[in-house]
């Protein structure tokens, strides 16, 4: 919908790209869906939901194995992001790395796009 041809809307890491496949093969799931809705300190949140049925409107990232579908509405404040997954002493967890963030809380959870 907003992609460049020859470009993904996203990438993952290989990180990222392992920890999706293993939540994919536990389940059986499709993948996961990746969104924004409004929410958090800053106006924005990411979401992330298991997969059962990939909707037609959705943009899908396939890599390394792993599937990520982007929700319609969040294709344009997902573009140009990479997905990671990092695990530490403390907390095992997504982290995206949006070039279309202007704002971010110090919580690290809520984002915020210019004009929003």
């Amino acid at each position: 919908m907003f992609g460049i041809p020859g470009k993904q809307a996203v990438t993952l890491t290989p990180a990222a790209s392992k920890q999706i496949v293993k939540l994919m093969e536990a389940e059986g799931h499709q993948g996961l869906r990746i969104g924004v809705k409004k929410g958090g300190c800053a106006g924005m949140e990411y979401t992330m939901d298991y997969v059962t049925e990939i909707d037609p409107m959705d943009e899908i990232v396939e890599q390394d194995g792993a599937r990520v579908m982007i929700a319609p509405m969040a294709q344009m404040f997902l573009f140009g992001t990479e997905i990671d997954y990092v695990v530490s002493l403390l907390e095992a967890s997504f982290q995206f790395k949006n070039p279309n963030v202007t704002e971010a809380c110090g919580c690290g959870e809520s984002i915020k796009f210019d004009g929003m």
